[in-house]
């Protein structure tokens, strides 16, 4: 029994670890107002290094519709600059000499529509991470059954289990994509 205790552990760990993922995507889908998590995907080359944004610059929220970006090191302010350009999040940086200052533009309706069917693209890639998870926790338990570690009713026990953890995980995603799926579509 100890095995299916560890293999529950392992599957509960993998499930979780997919709704978080799947959460850190969708901070970085920009919904219309301003977000520090926005930039947590920006990569700075800072002496020679690629190093995370916020590793380099403090990211605040001044106003609901513009982020500032205060470097640690005045001197990369321009590689910062550089670096939200190429990273292709639709906002361009205006430079005060000091500080970073990006407006975060309203969005169109249509622009609405994409990041909506962006955010379910997510969620499905999320729930398929779930289910393939609770694939192969099932073929570990039949394994275990056939090698005659598990009785049958055991098996089904199990497997009900599995199950049961399967649609908690596909329940919380699916709660998660609507509210991040309103907040975009909120004018």
């Amino acid at each position: 029994m100890a095995d299916i205790s560890e293999l529950q552990a392992k599957l509960d760990a993998r499930m979780e670890k997919s709704v978080s993922i799947l959460k850190e995507n969708l901070n970085t889908v920009r919904a219309g107002r301003a977000n520090p998590a926005l930039l947590n995907k920006v990569m700075v080359e800072y002496y020679g290094t690629p190093t995370p944004l916020k590793n380099i610059a403090n990211v605040s929220v001044p106003d609901p519709q513009s982020l500032l970006v205060a470097p640690f090191d005045p001197k990369a302010l321009h590689e910062i600059e550089k670096a939200i350009n190429v990273a292709n999040i639709g906002i361009n940086p205006s430079n005060d000499g000091k500080t970073l200052r990006l407006q975060i533009p309203t969005l169109t309706e249509e622009r609405r529509k994409e990041l909506t069917k962006l955010v379910k693209k997510f969620g499905e890639d999320a729930k398929i991470a779930i289910r393939n998870e609770r694939r192969d926790a099932n073929e570990k338990l039949k394994k275990q059954e056939k090698a005659g570690e598990l009785t049958e009713d055991d098996l089904k026990a199990e497997e009900k289990d599995v199950q049961k953890k399967t649609d908690e995980c596909i329940k919380e995603i699916d709660k998660i994509v609507g509210e991040k799926e309103k907040e975009i579509l909120e004018v």
